[in-house]
Formats: C-alpha cells, structure tokens, sequence
C-alpha cells in the first residue's frame, strides 16, 4: 500500500468512493498545506498555489479551486488535473491558469518535485525585486543561497514556453525567486516542501526588515562564518537544525503542521 513518506497516522475521515487511499492521503495533507499557508498569512487571497503529485503512474498533480480561500479548502475540493492541464473528474470550480503552467513545468521536470508551495506574500515579493537577490543577512539565507535559483519577470504565467526557462532557472535546486513576483519551493514530501517554503518566507522577511534601515546599514553574515554554517548544514541538515531522536527532521515538521492546522483550521481533512 502507498504511503506518504513523513506522514503520521491516518485521518479517520470518510474517504470518497472511487478515490484511492494513496491520492485520499494526499488530499488531506494538501489541504492542511493550505490551511497552514493561510495561518501564517503566505496566502494571497485566491491567487496562489501549493501542489501535490497524486500517487500512480498518471502524471496528475491536485491544485486548488478558484474561487476558495486558502483557510477554506478541503481534502475533497481539491482540483485533480494533468500535465496538459485538463481537470480530471468533475468540480464545480475551475484552476488558475497561471498556477497550472508554473507548477506542470515543474512537476513534468523534477521527479523529486512531488509537492510545489509557490506564494506572492510582501516580503517575498519584496526580496524577489531587490537587485542583489536573497543576501546572506540571516543564518536562514546562508543555508538557502546555495540552492536558490533564479527567474526573470516575464509577465504573467500564461504562456506555455516559459516552462522551459521556469524548469532551466530552478535546475536541481530547491528553491527559486520569481524575480518582481514571488517563492517557490519544492520536495519530496509535504514536510519537506513545508519547511523549505517556510525558511525561504522568512529569510526574505528578515531581509525586506533589515534593508528597512538602507543597505549601507546592513551588516552582511562574515564570509568565514558564511562558509562554516554551510558546512555545518551541508554534513548535518536534519541534526543541525532538531535535536537527534527516531524521527527524521521532516516528519516532525508535518507532524507539528498537523497538530496546529487541526487546532486552528480543522475540518481540512474532509
């Protein structure tokens, strides 16, 4: 039976017929990707996306409906489409467009890319326009910089052939500007993609409230310390960051998601 890597115990709510168990799991941890988003104020309206890869051999990934909030979704009013973006089952809302060719680029490329956080928050879109990219102002940026890549403005996402340069621009890495637009994140499971999208958020935010002061005021990380901190994360990443134990890094990531979202925002998983 499939399972999501860094998922804990199974929900107990109703999965739908004709819905396997595998895509049902999917779906409530998108949906509580959502709802975290929202939590943490990354949502930006209707007009973001996060995506998951259903589990299979069809190339299907879930987005969200246009038309609900981010605080709004749930593990059943999620949008199942290809990656020629044609909607898979019937939905009485549609997908954005936009959010379609950024995220089949990307799902279509990287094997690895099986969840996609993208967000258009002010300080992300902030960092993204700042001519220097993301500076090594904040121990966050200095693990982030490495595997940061970039991609120019080139209105909005509604032609095809920018995948190709989209897929170019992030390469192998995790993690990508959309210069004067906004982040993007990737992993292989939703703590991973959680976790990367959440340090990149506030990198930047560190960043847009340092540069508050003017550049000439910001105090840039040494170049020593650059390189040990990098070397630290580079030998150690999930020790370095939680205390050692049974569990990897990323499944407590999501496993505290879980516990928040179902505080704060439940009746996702339905």
């Amino acid at each position: 039976m499939a399972t999501v890597l860094d998922r804990p115990a199974r929900f107990s709510s109703t999965r739908p017929h004709g819905i396997s168990e595998a895509e049902w799991a999917t779906r409530v941890d998108l949906a509580a990707f959502y709802r975290v988003a929202a939590i943490h104020d990354y949502d930006d309206f209707l007009y973001t996306h996060i995506t998951a890869r259903v589990p299979g051999p069809d190339a299907h990934f879930l987005i969200n409906p246009f038309g609900l909030a981010f605080d709004e979704i749930t593990a059943s009013s999620l949008v199942k489409v290809d990656i020629d973006g044609n909607v898979i089952g019937e939905n009485e809302y549609g997908i954005n467009y936009a959010g379609y060719v950024i995220h089949s680029a990307i799902h279509g490329a990287r094997e690895d890319a099986h969840w996609i956080a993208h967000f258009h928050t002010r300080d992300g879109m902030g960092a993204s326009a700042h001519k220097e990219g993301l500076l090594p102002l904040s121990q966050r940026a200095l693990y982030i910089i490495p595997r940061l890549g970039y991609h120019d403005y080139e209105g909005v996402a509604l032609n095809l052939d920018e995948r190709e340069r989209l897929v170019a621009d992030i390469g192998d890495k995790q993690y990508l500007l959309l210069r004067n637009h906004g982040t993007l994140a990737v992993g292989r499971t939703p703590g991973e993609a959680w976790g990367a999208i959440y340090q990149l958020e506030e990198a930047c935010s560190a960043q847009v409230a340092a540069l508050a002061g003017g550049r000439d005021n910001v105090l840039l990380a040494p170049a020593e310390a650059q390189e040990e901190a990098l070397r630290q994360l580079s030998q150690r990443p999930a020790a370095a960051l939680a205390a050692q134990g049974t569990k990897p890094h990323n499944q407590l990531v999501w496993e505290a998601v879980l516990r928040r979202v179902r505080r704060a925002s439940p009746g996702f998983d339905t």
